[in-house]
C-alpha cells in the first residue's frame, strides 16, 4: 500500500488549509489518482488494522439496496451511526444539549443506536438515511444500474458505458439524513484480455478515515462482479476530487508514516456463488491478513 502512504505524505505536504462542513478544518489537494493492480494481493492497509468484515459487511448492504442502519447495527457495526443520531437530536430539539464529541453525547448515541436495534418502528423512521448507495445503485429513477452493468459486462464488455452514479441531483437534498450527499459519486468498469477493472471518482475523501475502506470495498466489488461475470480482477484505479485529512487526524496520519506496509492479503470466493446478490460475509474470505495494531480518530460529522 506504498500509494496510500504517497497519497498521505503528499497532502502533509503539499496541501492547503481549508475549513469545511464539520467545521474541524483539513489539509487539502485537488486532483489525484492511485493505481492499484488486484493481481499483486488484496489493497488492505497493513500499516493499521482495518475492519475488513464491516466494509463487506456494508458493501453487501450496499449491493441489496439497503438505505437503514438497522442490519450494519444489528451486525455491531457502527460505520454510519453519526449521522442519523446527529439527525435525530436536531429534530429533537436536543442538538445543543448534547454537543458534538462530548462523552454524553457518545453516552446518548449509544442509547440511540441501542433503540434502533431493538425497536423496528423507531428504526424505520430514525434509521433511515435517505436515497443514498443503496438506493441509486438499485433504483437511479427506476434503473437498477447494478444489474444493468454486470448484465452489459457479460453480453457487450467492449462498452464505454459501464457505469454506475450514486449521484443523483434531484435526490441529493433528501439525503440530509445521512448527513451528506455521496462521496464515492460514480465507477465504471473496463474488460480487456480477460480482466475486468474498475475507476472510482470520490468527490470527496477522509484519506486517514474512510479511504482505506474505500479502496477496500470498490476493490472488493471488482472482486465480486468478477467472480459472477467470470472474469479476473485486473485494475482497481481511485481518483479523488477533494482528497482531505482532517487537521485533528494529523498525528495519527504521522504515526501510520512511521510503519513499514506488509505483504498484502489474498481473497477467496465461494465458487458456488453464481449470483452477486446470493453472496453473504461467510462466502468472502480473507486470507493472511496480519496488520499493525488500529490507529484511532475521531469521525468529523
Amino acid at each position: 500500500m506504498k500509494a496510500y502512504h504517497e497519497l498521505l505524505k503528499y497532502i502533509l505536504e503539499e496541501g492547503v488549509e481549508k475549513m469545511d462542513r464539520t467545521g474541524t478544518g483539513t489539509k487539502s489537494v485537488f486532483g489525484y489518482q492511485m493505481r492499484f493492480n488486484l493481481q499483486d494481493g488484496f489493497p488492505l492497509l497493513t500499516t493499521k488494522k482495518v475492519a475488513f468484515r464491516w466494509l463487506a459487511e456494508e458493501l453487501l448492504w450496499f449491493i441489496k439496496g439497503e438505505t437503514n442502519i438497522r442490519p450494519l447495527v444489528q451486525k455491531g457495526i457502527s460505520i454510519w451511526n453519526e449521522w442519523p443520531f446527529q439527525y435525530w437530536l436536531e429534530k429533537n430539539g436536543q442538538n445543543r444539549e448534547f454537543p458534538k464529541y462530548t462523552a454524553a453525547w457518545k453516552e446518548k448515541m449509544n442509547e440511540f443506536i441501542e433503540k434502533i436495534a431493538a425497536d423496528e418502528s423507531f428504526a424505520k423512521t430514525w434509521g433511515e438515511l435517505g436515497p443514498v448507495y443503496g438506493k441509486q445503485w438499485r433504483n437511479f429513477g427506476g434503473v437498477d444500474q447494478l444489474s444493468q452493468v454486470i448484465e452489459d459486462i457479460r453480453m457487450n464488455p467492449d462498452s464505454r458505458r459501464l457505469i454506475v452514479s450514486a449521484w443523483n441531483p434531484v435526490d441529493i437534498p433528501g439525503m440530509v439524513k445521512s448527513g451528506l450527499p455521496p462521496c464515492h459519486t460514480l465507477f465504471q468498469f473496463y474488460v480487456a484480455e480477460g480482466k475486468l477493472s474498475c475507476q472510482l471518482y470520490q468527490r470527496s475523501a477522509d484519506v486517514f478515515l474512510g479511504v482505506p475502506f474505500n479502496i477496500a470495498s470498490y476493490a472488493l466489488l471488482t472482486h465480486l462482479i468478477a467472480h459472477v461475470t467470470q472474469l479476473t480482477p485486473g485494475n482497481f484505479i481511485h481518483t479523488f476530487g477533494d482528497a482531505h485529512i482532517y487537521m485533528n487526524h494529523f498525528d495519527q496520519v504521522k504515526e501510520q508514516l512511521s510503519r513499514t506496509p506488509g505483504t498484502l492479503p489474498k481473497i477467496l470466493l465461494n465458487e458456488e456463488i453464481k449470483n452477486i446478490y446470493d453472496f453473504k460475509y461467510a462466502d468472502i474470505h480473507l486470507n493472511g491478513y496480519f496488520p499493525q495494531s488500529a490507529i484511532k480518530g475521531e469521525v468529523s460529522v
